[in-house]
C-alpha cells in the first residue's frame, strides 16, 4: 500500500503511539467478554511467488495458490474486486478453492463506484447492484464489504455518501474507510461521520500507516472492527506497533468486542505471513485465544532480525 508511505529513514522519528479510544468506542464497549468472539487475520493477496517455499510449496502453480492460502489464513482483503466487477461464476470458483465455511472473503467495492461516480446517482446504484449480484455468490463465506473512499473525497460530499449508505442492504455487512484529512481534523465532521455509521450499523475502517496517523481514529461504530495494518518490511517499529495493537485489542475483547478483521500489509506483501504469525501468537498469549498462525514449510524465519 502506497497510502501513507514514508522514507525508511523517517520511521524512527514517527510517534506510532495509538490514540486513546474514541467517544463511540467508549460508549459501545462497556460490557463483558463476548462468548461469540470471532477473530479473522489475513493478507491482501494470494498469488505471490515470494511465498513459495515459505507457506506455499516451492512448485505450486498460481491456480492452486488460493487453496493453499486458505490453509494459513481465515480471511482476505479482496482487492481484486476494486478493479473489476466479477460475475457470479468467478466468485463461486474462488469460494470452491477454500471449502472452509468459516473463511471470509472481504471484497472491496469497485473503484468505478467508490472513486469515479457520484455515490448518490442512479449510475452508482446500478453499478452497486451489479457488484452485489456477483459477491453474493460467496454465500456463507462473504465477510464485510469494504468501501474505500479516496483522499480527495471530502466532507463536503458527505450527503452523497450518506445517501449511498442509507440505500445499502442491511443484510450485507459494510465497513467504510475515509482518507480526506478534514474527516479527522474537524470535530464536527468526525462526529457526523461516525454518528451516522453507528446509526446505520456500519463499521469504520482503521488504517494504521506511517504517514497518516490521523487515520488511526480509534472509533468503533459497532462492536466489530476492521484494522488495516501497514508495516514496513519487518522494521523494528512493526513489532512494537503490533505489540501495542495486541494490548488495545485485548482491552476491547475484555469489554465486549464481537468481531475483528486484521489485515496485514507489507511492502509487496513478502513478509505478511511472518508478521501475521507474530500478531497471532502475541494475541493468543495476551487474550487467551487459540488462533492458528501461518505455518511455514521450512523453519520459520527469524521474527526479530
Amino acid at each position: 500500500m502506497e497510502f501513507g508511505k514514508v522514507a525508511p529513514s523517517l520511521l524512527e522519528t514517527i510517534d506510532f503511539t495509538l490514540p486513546p479510544n474514541g467517544w463511540f468506542t467508549q460508549q459501545l464497549l462497556t460490557g463483558q467478554r463476548s462468548s461469540a468472539l470471532k477473530v479473522y487475520v489475513g493478507s491482501t493477496v494470494w498469488i505471490l511467488d515470494a511465498w513459495k517455499g515459505g507457506i506455499y510449496p516451492p512448485n505450486v502453480q498460481q491456480k492452486d495458490m488460493l487453496s493453499h492460502y486458505g490453509q494459513h489464513f481465515n480471511t482476505i482483503e479482496l482487492n481484486a474486486t476494486h478493479y473489476k466487477v466479477y460475475p457470479e461464476a468467478s466468485i463461486r470458483k474462488w469460494a470452491e478453492k477454500v471449502p472452509d465455511e468459516d473463511f471470509r472473503f472481504c471484497p472491496k467495492i469497485t473503484q468505478s463506484i467508490s472513486h469515479y461516480s457520484d455515490l448518490s446517482s442512479e449510475r452508482a446504484r446500478q453499478l452497486t447492484d451489479g457488484f452485489l449480484s456477483g459477491i453474493l455468490a460467496f454465500e456463507k463465506q462473504l465477510g464485510p464489504v469494504f468501501l474505500q473512499l479516496s483522499d480527495r473525497y471530502s466532507p463536503e460530499r458527505g450527503l452523497q455518501l450518506l445517501h449511498y449508505l442509507e440505500q445499502w442492504p442491511t443484510d450485507v455487512p459494510l465497513f467504510v474507510e475515509v482518507r480526506h484529512k478534514k474527516w479527522f481534523s474537524d470535530a464536527q465532521n468526525r462526529e457526523w461521520l461516525f454518528g451516522h455509521l453507528h446509526r446505520l450499523g456500519i463499521g469504520a475502517v482503521m488504517t494504521d500507516t506511517a504517514g497518516r496517523r490521523d487515520c488511526v481514529h480509534m472509533e468503533l461504530t459497532q462492536p466489530k472492527t476492521m484494522i488495516r495494518f501497514v508495516g514496513n518490511g519487518r522494521h523494528s517499529t512493526d513489532y512494537s506497533r503490533i505489540d501495542e495493537w495486541v494490548d488495545r485489542i485485548n482491552q476491547w475483547i475484555e469489554n465486549g468486542l464481537e468481531e475483528l478483521y486484521f489485515f496485514m500489509h507489507q511492502p509487496h506483501e513478502q513478509y505478511s505471513p511472518e508478521m501475521s504469525a507474530y500478531f497471532i501468537e502475541k494475541l493468543n498469549e495476551t487474550a487467551g485465544l487459540d488462533l492458528k498462525p501461518p505455518r511455514f514449510i521450512a523453519s520459520q524465519p527469524a521474527l526479530f532480525d
